[in-house]
């Protein structure tokens, strides 16, 4: 007998067969395995080599360094008035290692404050330098002489740099290049008649400072290293320098960082659901996945070991007008001038990238990484990596890297073989069962990342995306 159902229009008719709502009653239903978001490429765990550290801890040895470091400055503001910050002073060289607070909050008290306009000339080339200048906020271009008498953009600098400390230690010394405002810029100014009444004041800070100087006059080699004697185009029988290598006698330890997580599944699920996929399996996958997004995460934002925070200061640049042009990524390559491997940028930055070629009527090519095109540039591979942040003022990092032990350039760490591990590094191991009859597994991946020498990383900052 035909059933009456109703049409849209509100009428009655004869149903002829049977309805698809109850046919599904019957059938059976194709189902995807459980999808997740967040899932991405994880370029930098494919491309890193990982270098097997059976301790647990990776000493890095390497030559000694009489370089007395380039740190950056952080700063306090109050409404307009910004000040900066007395033990931050230790960034500067030439008060690194300084241990009295005292002197430091009194340097610290005598910077005065300026404000400049874009395009306003802060120091001029030939003219005294008498002052220690740290930049507040701002970008700056450092403008020196080329070759052939042209005006040329020597260096940029910006929040928390600063120039130039020697000249407090000089008399009747003159500004080698121009600092020119590229954006409204906030500076402290130490003259250097402040800075001598504070150091007459310190006994402390006098001896500081002669220390300083002492060890400013080692013989160093182009960086900073205490040099290899050595003797070639000679004639004859000369006496031969005598020489030795010297190792930091105090290297860093790199100890392996640790992601886990417990996962937790009823027995009943377990049991019962595993048709026609596994539920514990399927739980684990995810719980896998999850664990590799946070590894790549930590590898690039950890401020132990994560490479955003372990590029050396001297390694890291600032874009010349804001948005990341060619010449900032030819800038960027030859602070990583030794064969480069790849550059890893957010996919944002990379499109940023893109638009600026595209306006300069530039056209980057696209080179076969493991199957995939990816867009280059120079030759050089522009990896995507979204765990690269992107700050609230909408500028990020480019990251260019040596990566190989072999060399010397950067490497990731971990383990040899573990208890219950599925994958290198990464294992699952049984818990056991509560009283409510639900299985815990412990899930752990262990890992680490070190910058062999210092130009195996450069980082482009300060980076601008999306500026129409």
């Amino acid at each position: 007998m035909a059933t009456p159902v109703k049409t849209d229009d509100g009428h009655e008719k004869q149903q002829m067969s049977l309805g698809t709502d109850a046919a599904r009653q019957l059938a059976t239903t194709t189902k995807s395995a459980p999808q997740m978001q967040g899932i991405s490429s994880r370029w930098l765990l494919k491309l890193l080599p990982w270098v097997v550290v059976p301790g647990g801890t990776f000493r890095l040895n390497r030559r000694l360094s009489y370089d007395v470091g380039d740190g950056r400055v952080s700063f306090i503001s109050t409404g307009a008035k910004v000040q900066v910050i007395p033990q931050e002073l230790r960034e500067l060289p030439l008060f690194r290692g300084f241990e009295d607070d005292e002197a430091l909050a009194g340097l610290a008290a005598r910077f005065v404050q300026k404000e400049f306009k874009a395009g306003e000339v802060i120091t001029e080339a030939g003219k005294e330098a008498d002052a220690i200048y740290l930049i507040a906020h701002g970008k700056v271009n450092k403008i020196g002489i080329g070759k052939y008498g042209d005006q040329t953009v020597i260096e940029t600098l910006a929040d928390g740099d600063h120039y130039s400390y020697r000249a407090l230690l000089e008399t009747q010394d003159y500004w080698q290049f121009t600092a020119k405002a590229v954006t409204p810029v906030t500076v402290l100014i130490l003259p250097q008649s402040s800075f001598e009444a504070v150091v007459a004041l310190s006994p402390s800070l006098q001896k500081h400072l002669e220390e300083f100087k002492a060890l400013s006059k080692k013989k160093q080699d182009v960086s900073g290293q205490a040099p290899i004697e050595l003797a070639s185009g000679h004639k004859g029988e000369p006496i031969l320098p005598g020489t030795f290598v010297d190792y930091e006698t105090s290297p860093r330890e790199y100890e392996l960082s640790v992601a886990q997580t417990v996962l937790q599944i009823h027995t009943r699920v377990a049991d019962l659901f595993n048709d026609p996929m596994n539920q514990t399996e399927e739980q684990l996958r995810l719980t896998v996945e999850a664990l590799k997004e946070r590894k790549e995460h930590e590898l690039i934002n950890n401020r132990e070991f994560g490479l955003l925070h372990n590029a050396d200061l001297k390694q890291r640049i600032h874009t010349r007008s804001g948005p990341p042009t060619p010449d900032d990524m030819d800038e960027l390559l030859a602070t990583v001038w030794k064969d480069p491997s790849f550059f890893l940028a957010h996919p944002r930055t990379i499109a940023a990238f893109g638009q600026e070629c595209s306006r300069r009527g530039v056209y980057p090519t696209s080179i076969e990484m493991n199957g995939n095109m990816v867009p280059a540039w120079r030759g050089i591979p522009i990896m995507p990596c979204n765990k690269i942040p992107i700050s609230d003022s909408r500028t990020s990092s480019i990251l260019l890297m040596r990566t190989g032990a072999h060399n010397q350039g950067v490497i990731g760490l971990h383990p040899g073989k573990i208890p219950d591990e599925i994958e290198p590094s990464l294992n699952v191991r049984f818990m056991g069962i509560n009283e409510k009859a639900v299985m815990s597994y412990l899930v752990s991946t262990y890992f680490s990342a070190a910058v062999l020498i210092p130009d195996a990383l450069g980082i482009l900052e300060s980076v601008e995306i999306g500026r129409n």
